[in-house]
């Protein structure tokens, strides 16, 4: 009775798909990637011309989506379960599909296994991109060069240890113009580092942090990479080698050559103690970080503001 009084008084409700698009698009703004891939798209045409926003694309974070897997001793040295790669396979779908080619940021989680035909279809879709945080690197290594040559505006990336550092790093600096900052989560060699002097000299941010690291390799980088203004080297395992038959040490501490020669960095980023947590765990781990044993949420952590997610 009280509905149909109002209605008879001249009141006037409004549907969900009259709403203001811009309302509906701070109201979208507070899901997650899984609730706006769920399915809302699909009430009206109202919802989805706001669940399309560029303003919603701008970042797509699946830091929180993980694989199910197990270690195998054949390559590509992981077996992944067939549930897992369905369920990121409809994700990324529904997410390209909406985002337009928007998405600038894009973070996958360390143990989430992206396929060679995921990050071949994410590549296409996602032009613009201008920081990439990639998985685990076993599946998608043959395909990452044709994937690069796709990201022109690349900024930033983050990466676990690669088996041909140079052909990669050649391909960024042939591509990505822009590029400025590289953050690695595995070993860092002089192999590597040399990639880095010889492809991107222009560098000006650069983390290591949780790596094995040889003291003549920072040398060589802080000597050689002569636009660096950033680097992050915190709770490294720093090894020395001195001339045989002396054998090689930890570092525990910088000595004076080391922090004139990183005296010119606007940035320097160091942790060597003994009572730190993290300093602990690369010890342990002898320099390659295990980051599925410890607290969600370590791998993508970083003490440089703009590498932090």
């Amino acid at each position: 009775m009280e509905f149909r009084e109002i209605e008879e008084c001249g009141t006037v409700r409004r549907r969900w798909e009259d709403m203001d698009i811009d309302i509906l698009v701070k109201i979208f703004q507070s899901l997650t990637v899984f609730e706006l891939t769920s399915g809302i798209a699909h009430v009206c045409s109202s919802w989805r011309l706001a669940a399309c926003d560029p303003f919603l694309w701008r970042t797509l974070d699946l830091s929180m989506l993980k694989s199910n897997f197990i270690k195998i001793p054949l390559e590509p040295y992981v077996y992944v379960h067939g549930h897992s790669d369905k369920t990121l396979t409809r994700f990324l779908k529904i997410s390209l599909s909406l985002s337009r080619g928007n998405i600038t940021s894009l973070f996958f989680h360390f143990n989430l296994y992206v396929s060679e035909d995921h990050l071949t279809y994410t590549a296409q879709r996602c032009p613009r991109l201008k920081r990439l945080v990639l998985p685990a690197w076993n599946r998608v290594e043959t395909v990452m060069i044709k994937a690069i040559e796709l990201w022109k505006d690349l900024e930033s990336l983050t990466m676990p240890s690669i088996v041909n550092s140079p052909r990669l790093v050649q391909a960024i600096a042939t591509n990505c113009r822009k590029f400025s900052e590289l953050k690695i989560m595995g070993p860092f060699d002089i192999y590597f580092a040399s990639s880095l002097v010889t492809y991107l000299p222009t560098l000006k941010v650069l983390s290591l942090r949780c790596s094995m690291l040889y003291k003549d390799t920072l040398i060589f980088v802080l000597d050689n990479l002569c636009c660096l203004e950033v680097l992050n080297i915190s709770h490294c395992l720093l090894i020395e080698v001195p001339p045989p038959p002396a054998p090689r040490r930890i570092v525990r501490q910088l000595d004076k050559t080391i922090l004139e020669k990183a005296s010119h960095l606007h940035d320097f980023l160091a942790c060597m103690s003994d009572t730190c947590i993290m300093c602990q765990k690369t010890r342990n781990d002898e320099g390659l970080m295990r980051w599925y044993k410890y607290d969600e949420g370590l791998w993508k952590e970083d003490e440089v503001s703009s590498l932090a997610l």
